[in-house]
């Protein structure tokens, strides 16, 4: 969550209408800045640099640059922004190649007020909104070695860092990690960026995907 509260908010969709709408949808909230609107994905590529959104609600389906791949180089270039795919449907590939570029999530575009405010408030505090057979798949999508060859594996981790990346993957922010094991809250957050560059992910999803393909959560319901 930014220091200072207020979550700011980049709208990308190539219907005005929907753009708006959300727009207006998140005025009421004074949480909420929408610091920007993009009907393309190169729009969104660009804007994003200007105005540093902390979430970008992200259209799936766009003419020109798609918004797989405008979030796999917003993210690129801006790895701490959470990007969120706002899809018609829950079509696997859509969400799955979403979270193989980095998305921290998805939202159906017929998704109400409330669902729409909580879903932005855990990418803003640093959760990752997918199911597990998301997760699962888009390890194997985003998987560029053969089975296992030069892949770094838990062994790399402490015990400590085993728990929270654990605890981050089923969740939790990073004030619920600090209550459930007496750890402090920058240090959950500094343990937690250790992980993610140990395991050479370049986003928070990147290394959920990464335990999931070393098997830390394979209990994972």
């Amino acid at each position: 969550m930014p220091e200072n509260g207020v979550i700011r908010v980049m709208v990308v969709d190539d219907h005005p209408v929907v753009r708006e709408g959300i727009r207006r949808s998140l005025q009421h909230f004074a949480e909420f800045d929408v610091v920007g609107v993009a009907g393309s994905g190169e729009e969104a590529v660009r804007l994003a640099s200007q105005v540093a959104p902390d979430v970008i609600i992200m259209d799936v389906i766009m003419p020109g640059m798609g918004g797989v791949d405008a979030c796999r180089e917003i993210i690129h270039l801006m790895p701490g922004v959470g990007v969120l795919m706002l899809t018609a449907s829950t079509a696997p590939a859509a969400v799955i190649e979403g979270v193989a570029a980095g998305a921290s999530g998805y939202l159906l575009k017929d998704s109400g007020v409330k669902q729409l405010v909580g879903t932005i408030r855990e990418v803003a505090e640093g959760r990752v909104n997918l199911t597990a057979d998301a997760l699962r798949q888009a390890a194997m999508l985003i998987r560029k070695d053969p089975a296992g060859a030069g892949f770094r594996g838990p062994d790399l981790l402490t015990t400590r860092e085993t728990e929270l990346l654990r605890l981050f993957c089923r969740g939790l922010s990073y004030a619920q990690i600090s209550a459930a094991t007496e750890v402090g809250q920058s240090t959950v957050r500094n343990t937690l960026d250790r992980v993610q560059h140990k395991a050479g992910a370049s986003s928070k999803t990147e290394m959920v995907i990464w335990a999931v393909r070393a098997g830390l959560l394979d209990d994972l319901q």
